[in-house]
């Protein structure tokens, strides 16, 4: 059987390409022909990924594309004679962007649109989460699944040490970490706001840092800028590194005290399990997808109440019974992602598309 997945981009550090790449790996390992196509490919991924224009793309017994923005792809899977199966991501909802785009903006109207679009055109609509799931069924998606990410966190517990950035960040200061892009829907700026709390009444010696790209709505980091300048809070204690190497960002993770997430829209959140991974203690506000993701792991809360959250965040630096306790919790939260339980998930939800185990690798 041949399965292929269509996806916008290939990048590395991805999280949709990422999960891919995993699924076309436990693809072949089951006997399967595999590939995957993309509209657009990094120059470093030319070997490894195939442009969608290839008519090979057109020919998969199961085509799975994942959907989490509009293009060309969409109006194209659904005229594939083979199964169709649509992996939705989620799309952010357009109103976190509004203030700050209208660009962006609009795009997500679009990716909302055309994800609509696809209503009783699949064969198969899975989520990455219950929650993504839930989403297609309401928008009357039959029959519906879930389709669990592959997170591969081995490459950041083997990553190699990267020492010029640990001094820095063994430099006193405790250092709370987030990873992913400085986007509306993540609320950068309740983090200032906890970081104000937090040096009010726990800890003065504090770094914030933002591990992503910060460029994707300039008028959004300027507002986040312009937020740490209203606080006189100092600069340097907010860090916005950029995209960074993965042996850096092991380094970062192994360097910080504690992961804060404050996001009010996730479809997944991949690195809230890359934190529960490196035994950092995660610290969330529990909307969208995010209480699924941790599934009672770390310390969860709700509602926004950012004073709360400061004496939490301190309790999780600072009272170690309490932090032992969180990442021991954690730990076990993490048996859910190991492949063993993973792939069998996955290989049940697409046997409706006539998916099988033919290697015998995985078994239910």
């Amino acid at each position: 059987m041949t399965v292929h997945q269509w996806v916008p981009a290939a990048h590395h550090g991805d999280a949709v390409g990422d999960n891919a790449r995993a699924l076309r790996r436990l693809f072949r390992r089951l006997g399967h022909e595999s590939e995957i196509f993309a509209l657009s490919v990094d120059d470093d991924l030319r070997d490894d990924v195939r442009v969608w224009g290839d008519p090979e793309s057109r020919q998969g017994d199961i085509t799975i594309l994942h959907f989490a923005m509009p293009s060309p792809l969409t109006a194209a899977f659904a005229t594939l004679p083979g199964a169709r199966v649509l992996c939705y991501h989620n799309v952010t909802p357009p109103a976190f962007f509004a203030p700050f785009d209208a660009g962006i903006t609009r795009l997500t109207c679009l990716g909302r649109e055309e994800l609509e679009s696809l209503v009783g055109r699949v064969d198969l609509a899975v989520g990455v989460s219950e929650y993504n799931r839930e989403e297609l069924e309401d928008l009357g998606f039959a029959p519906t699944g879930v389709l669990p990410l592959i997170v591969d966190t081995s490459r950041l517990r083997q990553a190699p040490p990267v020492p010029a950035v640990e001094r820095i960040l063994q430099d006193g200061l405790t250092n709370i970490l987030f990873v992913g892009r400085v986007a509306p829907n993540k609320k950068i700026e309740d983090h200032i706001r906890l970081a104000e709390h937090y040096k009010r009444y726990v800890d003065s010696y504090y770094r914030f840092i933002f591990v992503g790209r910060y460029d994707a709505v300039p008028r959004y980091h300027d507002t986040i800028r312009a937020l740490i300048a209203e606080y006189r809070m100092l600069p340097d204690r907010f860090w916005f590194t950029g995209p960074v190497p993965e042996a850096e960002l092991a380094a970062y993770y192994r360097n910080a005290h504690a992961y804060v997430s404050l996001s009010e829209h996730e479809g997944f959140c991949v690195p809230l399990v890359e934190a529960m991974a490196m035994d950092v203690p995660v610290l969330a506000y529990g909307a969208a997808a995010v209480p699924e993701t941790l599934g009672g792991a770390g310390v969860t809360f709700a509602p926004k109440d950012l004073e709360y959250a400061a004496e939490l965040l301190g309790g999780l630096i600072y009272d170690l019974p309490f932090r032992e306790g969180v990442i021991a919790g954690q730990r076990e939260r993490l048996h859910v992602f190991h492949p063993s339980q993973v792939e069998p998930r996955i290989v049940g939800t697409l046997a409706a598309c006539g998916l099988s185990d033919e290697s015998g690798v995985v078994r239910a």
